[in-house]
C-alpha cells in the first residue's frame, strides 16, 4: 500500500485586465505569450480524447452534451502550447489553464504544479507591448457566482467496483476541506451572505454523481479518460481548491491516493470494501459539503447514513486508520505497531495526514479571538493562515463588527483577490510565504517549470519536444506524430503507458537518435 501512482494538477487561473476588455481574448494573449517560435507550430492531438465516456460503464450521446462538455473538439484559434516540462498550456471557456505533466507522487505533482504558476507569470511578463495589462489570479471564485476549477487526476485499477468507491469519496471529498480548504470570503455562490468559510469550491457542488463539471458540480465526477490501458480508470476530482500554500497541495493529493489504495487493496488485507462503506457513508454528501465548509467551529455532526453522525474530523480519522489497518495487514508492523510504509513518500504523507488532524484538533478546541496564536497551524493549514490576514484586518479598521459581518467589506474581499494573486510584486501570499511550510524549493519549482519528470512518459514528451520540436506534428498525452519525413510519412508512436517511455528506459535511444523519425521508429513507432 503506497502513495505513489500516476497523478497529476490541472489548474484554471482567474484572469483580469482592463475594464470593458474580453477575458476570453485575454486568455488567448496569456497562452499566445507562453509559445516559442520553435513550438507554436505543434498542435493538440484531440483524437485520443473522450470526453463523453462515462465511468458508470454507459456514454452520452454527443447530441445531448452540452458544448462545454466535449473538450475534444478543437477551437479554431490556436489554443494550446506544449510546455517544456511535458505538460500544457491552453484557453479552457474564458480561462487560460495548465496541466502539469504526469508525476508518480504527491510531492513532485506538487513542484509541478507551482512550476505551472512560473509558466504563467512568464508568459504574462512576455506579452507583447499595447496589449491589455493582464493579472492572473489562483483561486476559484469571482464572488459573483462564476468558479472554475483546480483539478486533481488519479490512475486507478478499474476493477474496483464504482459505487463503493464513490460512496468512499464523497465522504473524504467533503471532510478533508478542514485541513486542505484555502479559505474563502463570502457565503453562497454568489457570496449572497458575508461570512468566511473553509473552502472556495465547496458551495458550487450540487450533486452527488455526475459527468458535467460546469454546471450542476457533482462531488464525484465520472468522466472516464484514462489515458491509459484499459486496466486503469483516471479519476478526475475537481472539488478541490486553487491553494496557495505546499501543505494542503500535498495533502489533498497525497490523502486520496491513499484512500484510493485502500479501496483498491481491502480484500487483499481481508478488508470487507462493503463494511468500510458502512462505516463512513454520509446521508446527504451535498449538505455535508457546505455545512464543513461553514462551520468554522470544526465540530458540526454529520447525519451518517446508518443513523448516527459523526463531525468532519472524525470521519477523516476513521478513513486514516481503516488505511492503517489495511497497511499493518499487507506490510506488517514496526514495534510501535506502526505500519511499515513501502516508501519515503508514504511515510512522509501518513505523518502529514496525521498531524494535519492534530492541527484541526488543536484549532477547534482553541478559542477564536486566541487563534492568532496558532503560528505553526497556520503555516500549514491555508484557511487559518488567511483568516488571520482577514481578522487583523478587521481589528484595524473595522472592529466595531464580528468577522461574519466584516466579511462584507469590499476591503476583506480585496485581501482574499490579493492572496491569489501571482504576481510576487503585489501578491499578499508571496509576502507570507515564509511563514509557511514548503515541500518544494524555489530550484525544485524552477528546475519542473523547464525539466519534465523523469519518471514518466511525460519525460519523452518533453524530449521530443526539447529536441526534435522542428519535426513534432502534434502530442497529446498518449501520442506523438511526426511531420512527414522525406518520404512523406508521418509517424506516429503511442504510449499508452505512462509508466514507461522513462528516462531509465529511453535516455539510449533518445542519444543515438539523428532526428525524431528515427527515434519514433526505434522505439516501435509506426507510419500513419
Amino acid at each position: 500500500m503506497s502513495v505513489r501512482r500516476i497523478m497529476g494538477t490541472e489548474t484554471e487561473y482567474g484572469v483580469q485586465g482592463a475594464p470593458g476588455g474580453n477575458p476570453v481574448q485575454w486568455s488567448f494573449d496569456v497562452v499566445a505569450a507562453a509559445s516559442t517560435p520553435a513550438t507554436a507550430h505543434i498542435r493538440w492531438d484531440y483524437a485520443p480524447e473522450d470526453p463523453v465516456n462515462d465511468l458508470r460503464g454507459m456514454r452520452l450521446p454527443r447530441a445531448n452534451a452540452r458544448t462545454d462538455m466535449l473538450t475534444d473538439a478543437p477551437q479554431a484559434q490556436v489554443t494550446n502550447v506544449l510546455a517544456p516540462n511535458g505538460g500544457r498550456i491552453y484557453v479552457d471557456h474564458a480561462h487560460p489553464e495548465y496541466s502539469a505533466p504526469e508525476t508518480r507522487d504527491p510531492f513532485d505533482a506538487v513542484a509541478y504544479d507551482s512550476a505551472g504558476d512560473l509558466l504563467m507569470m512568464q508568459a504574462v511578463r512576455g506579452m507583447q507591448e499595447g496589449k491589455d495589462r493582464v493579472r492572473l489570479y489562483r483561486t476559484n471564485v469571482d464572488g459573483k457566482g462564476a468558479s472554475w476549477g483546480t483539478h486533481e487526476n488519479y490512475l486507478m485499477d478499474r476493477a474496483v467496483p464504482f459505487d463503493p468507491l464513490s460512496q468512499v469519496l464523497m465522504t473524504h471529498f467533503a471532510t478533508r476541506q478542514t485541513y486542505a480548504g484555502a479559505g474563502r470570503v463570502g457565503l453562497g455562490e454568489r457570496s449572497e451572505r458575508p461570512g468566511y468559510q473553509l473552502s472556495q469550491r465547496a458551495d458550487y457542488f450540487h450533486m452527488k454523481v455526475g459527468l458535467q463539471t460546469t454546471f450542476d458540480r457533482p462531488i464525484v465526477n465520472t468522466r472516464d479518460e484514462p489515458h491509459a490501458p484499459e486496466a486503469y480508470r483516471r479519476l478526475h476530482v475537481i472539488v478541490g481548491d486553487a491553494n496557495r500554500m505546499d501543505v494542503p497541495r500535498v495533502l489533498k493529493l497525497g490523502t486520496t491516493s491513499m484512500v484510493l489504495w485502500l479501496c483498491e487493496h481491502a480484500e487483499q488485507a481481508g478488508m470487507d470494501l462493503g463494511s468500510i462503506v458502512r462505516q463512513v457513508v454520509l446521508d446527504d454528501p451535498v449538505a455535508a459539503m457546505h455545512e464543513v465548509s461553514h462551520d468554522l467551529t470544526l465540530s458540526t455532526s454529520l447525519a451518517l447514513a446508518d443513523g448516527t453522525a459523526a463531525t468532519a474530523w472524525q470521519l477523516q480519522v476513521r478513513l486514516m486508520s481503516l488505511v492503517h489497518e489495511a497497511a499493518a495487514v499487507i506490510h506488517g508492523t514496526d514495534t510501535r505497531g506502526e505500519p511499515q510504509w513501502p516508501d519515503r513518500a508514504t511515510r512522509s504523507v501518513m505523518a502529514m495526514w496525521r498531524q494535519a488532524l492534530v492541527d484541526v484538533a488543536t484549532i477547534r478546541h482553541t478559542p477564536r479571538d486566541r487563534w492568532h496564536g496558532l503560528a505553526n497551524e497556520a503555516g500549514r493549514v491555508e484557511w487559518l493562515l488567511k483568516w488571520q490576514v482577514l481578522d487583523r484586518l478587521r481589528r484595524r479598521k473595522m472592529a466595531d463588527k464580528p468577522m461574519e459581518q466584516a466579511c462584507a467589506d469590499p476591503r476583506m474581499q480585496a485581501v482574499d483577490l490579493a492572496w491569489a494573486d501571482l504576481d510576487p510584486a503585489t501578491s499578499l501570499f508571496t509576502r507570507l510565504a515564509a511563514r509557511t511550510e514548503r515541500t518544494s524549493s524555489e530550484g525544485d519549482v524552477a528546475q519542473a517549470s523547464v525539466d519534465a519528470p523523469v519518471d514518466t512518459r511525460a519525460w519523452l514528451r518533453g524530449q521530443a519536444i526539447g529536441r526534435f520540436a522542428p519535426q513534432v506534428h502534434a502530442v497529446s498525452w498518449t501520442r506523438i506524430t511526426t511531420e512527414p519525413d522525406s518520404r512523406g510519412r508521418r509517424w506516429l508512436l503511442d504510449m499508452d503507458d505512462p509508466l514507461r517511455w522513462t528516462e531509465p528506459e529511453c535516455a539510449e535511444a533518445v542519444a543515438q537518435a539523428a532526428d525524431l523519425w528515427h527515434l519514433v521508429r526505434a522505439l516501435g513507432g509506426v507510419p500513419r
